[in-house]
């Protein structure tokens, strides 16, 4: 009896269908309950948000909300995007199952030349001063943008998506801290030309949060908008307006310029990373093949056994970064122009032959461009590589699904923060300086040209698996952009972080060796040992990016969102989800010591208690001066258990490691020198140490 129930079990037990769990969604957790099944957004604004949202709610899809969204931001978020600029919008259309970019990107007039920004001498203006006048206004293509959107893939009209925007600019909204922020930063540049100051720096005092903003001229204007459509502006009383003001401010813009502006339908540029789609935006943008590149060359490590921001994974990050930032500087640029290697800068083989450069265990000072043409099978058809200049600019994005599952990923901007400065006089709306995102020398695939789109960092993104897209996201930022949505993707895919954790997970940017801009939330030991490594945190955190993002699960037709605490971004779901992000705190700047430590030129941030001056020489903590000129690691931390009240002193240990030392008694800093390429040298002295 024994051995017949044995029996039984055993054929029983090998007749059983295991049915496997439910694979978890990317960027979802189980604390993220309830899904929208009706439609998401995801935007910098509650009220923008709630513009998309209600779209959504009265049965528009995700092209309708967007360009509801868009309107809206122009008065709510004036300083980041409006039809005063351009921008790429990425859209999936459910029944075709296909994706497509609309590039509506501002063209420069007809009448510039390769040297605009240069000086009677021949020398480059400086940024500064460039991004402020009429030369650095480029023909503004965002209105027709969403206009054709509307036409081709929306299904309502223009006229009724704009109403909230006309009732927002009419009747006022409250300034939030977001915007008296950046209103605050800029006050000279509002007030330079007066017609801006007079509406967000009235009688000389800048609007604080809580203020209430009514934007009677704005209003005149959409309504105009919402009359005549696009029409208004590119061949109207709004055009005329805007070309006066730009003439008046040494720009050439005309008429014939806002008349002949072209929205144009691109092709994507499509990769992928560990095995999902990864869909953005292609040339004038940088951005899409930048982001792409660095993933694949990611791809090539254990990014998740790394782990999330430990240095070895911000080490091989940095090194990415900077091969990518290099190709981008010598073959992207507008395709109508120039060709660019797409498929070369992408090859498995290229991306193999760049992933070998990356050094685990030092910052590269000398990175340069591949040759992805001979991965094309030519030889490169164009100009020499011109060193850019990257400054930060902002741009706002946001991101939609709607209940048929229809998605867009829509970048957009300005430029700068209130882009040129000048407001359009009697019609309310601030108007670009992306003249300034060509390279201001001469000689590049990026050189100013007539009717030219200047080179972007807009990195409108989608993200497929199986074929189905699941993850919207972007950012603004300028060239941070790229690195803010390829680590968010990472966060999501290698790291297993929920959409929210993964935008609000601090962030790294570093364009070229040796700076990095970081985000507040990283370690100490993690800036020291990377700055070891040879990298040049900057002095000071800042914030970087403001990503959006969305995801839908089709398995289960629920949606889901993440919205950055940079600004006021907020979700918000047709029938379920609601979150609008808190202010952050607050940058806390830490206690200056009795001196500085310079490596490289680049300040260590040791804090005040970790520095002494004994008998009149400098001493660092011992543990956190062997981190930083990379004795140890901080691996090695929970081993060696370091006495916080030991010192060693610094010229005696970085003389032994080889460093020139400097100490300036006067100025109370002591700076080192060395190679990067150089191996540590000297002896095993330790130096003297003194325990207090």
């Amino acid at each position: 009896m024994k051995v017949m129930k044995m029996l039984v079990i055993a054929l029983f037990s090998l007749s059983l269908v295991v049915t496997p769990a439910a694979a978890e969604v990317p960027g979802v957790d189980h604390s993220m309950k309830r899904g929208a099944t009706q439609g998401i957004v995801a935007a910098s604004h509650p009220l923008a948000a709630e513009a998309g949202r209600k779209v959504l709610a009265e049965g528009g899809n995700a092209v309708d909300a967007a360009a509801a969204i868009q309107l809206s931001l122009n008065v709510v978020e004036p300083m980041m995007s409006g039809i005063g600029g351009g921008g790429f919008m990425m859209i999936y259309e459910k029944k075709k199952d296909k994706i497509t970019m609309l590039d509506s990107r501002e063209m420069a007039p007809a009448d510039v030349t390769p040297k605009l920004f240069l000086d009677s001498k021949g020398k480059v203006i400086p940024f500064s001063k460039r991004h402020i006048t009429g030369k650095a206004v480029g023909v503004p293509g965002t209105l027709k943008g969403v206009e054709t959107a509307l036409k081709d893939y929306g299904t309502m009209d223009l006229s009724d998506i704009i109403k909230p925007a006309i009732t927002q600019a009419e009747q006022g909204i409250k300034v939030n801290w977001s915007m008296a922020q950046y209103i605050d930063e800029n006050v000279d540049k509002l007030e330079r030309y007066q017609t801006a100051g007079s509406v967000f720096v009235p009688n000389g005092k800048p609007l604080k949060e809580g203020d209430k903003l009514v934007q009677p001229d704005l209003a005149k204007t959409l309504k105009l908008i919402q009359k005549e459509g696009s029409d208004a502006l590119y061949k109207g009383e709004i055009g005329k307006a805007l070309v006066k003001e730009v003439q008046k401010r040494d720009g050439s813009m005309t008429m014939d310029d806002l008349k002949n502006y072209v929205v144009k339908e691109r092709e994507p540029v499509k990769t992928t990373y560990r095995g999902y789609d990864v869909v953005s935006a292609a040339p004038p943008s940088s951005g899409g093949l930048t982001v792409q590149q660095i993933l694949k060359l990611m791809e090539g490590y254990d990014v998740e056994k790394m782990g999330s921001n430990t240095p070895q994974y911000l080490q091989h990050l940095t090194e990415a970064m900077h091969l990518a930032f290099a190709d981008r500087a010598a073959y992207m640029a507008d395709e109508d122009f120039y060709e660019v290697p797409k498929k070369g800068l992408l090859d498995e083989d290229y991306i193999k032959e760049r992933r070998k450069l990356i050094n685990p265990n030092k910052a590269t000072p000398n990175v340069k461009e591949g040759d992805p043409w001979k991965y094309e099978g030519k030889e490169n058809p164009n100009k020499a590589t011109v060193k850019e200049e990257n400054p930060i600019g902002q741009t706002t994005h946001f991101s939609v699904v709607d209940k048929w599952g229809n998605m867009v990923s829509y970048t957009t901007t300005i430029e700068q923060v209130f882009g040129s400065g000048i407001m359009v006089p009697d019609y309310g709306f601030m108007l670009n300086n992306e003249m300034t995102d060509f390279d201001a020398t001469p000689g590049g695939v990026n050189q100013v040209e007539p009717k030219k789109r200047p080179r972007s960092s807009m990195s409108p993104t989608m993200l497929l698996k199986d074929g189905k897209p699941f993850m919207a996201i972007g950012s603004p930022g300028g060239p941070t952009i790229i690195a803010s949505v390829a680590e968010t993707i990472m966060n999501v895919i290698d790291h297993k972080m929920p959409i929210q954790k993964a935008i609000l997970t601090p962030r790294i940017y570093s364009g070229g060796y040796p700076t990095v801009r970081w985000e507040p939330g990283f370690s100490q030991d993690t800036i020291l040992e990377m700055m070891a490594k040879g990298h040049g945190f900057e002095e000071k955190p800042e914030h970087i990016g403001n990503v959006q993002a969305v995801i839908y699960d089709y398995e289960t037709g629920k949606m889901y969102g993440g919205a950055d605490n940079t600004r006021q971004g907020t979700v918000l779901g047709v029938d379920a989800i609601k979150y609008v992000s808190k202010q952050p705190k607050p940058i806390k700047e830490e206690k200056k010591g009795e001196f500085t430590v310079e490596v490289n030129r680049a300040v260590y941030p040791f804090t005040d208690k970790q520095v002494k001056l004994i008998d009149g020489k400098p001493y660092v903590q011992s543990d956190r001066l062997l981190l930083g000129l990379g004795v140890i690691d901080s691996s090695d931390l929970k081993l060696y258990k370091p006495n916080h009240h030991s010192y060693l002193s610094v010229i005696k240990v970085a003389k032994s490691l080889g460093y020139k030392v400097k100490w300036d008694e006067e100025k109370k800093v002591v700076s080192l020198e060395k190679d990067p390429g150089e191996d540590d040298a000297g002896d095993d002295e330790d130096g003297d140490v003194i325990t207090n």
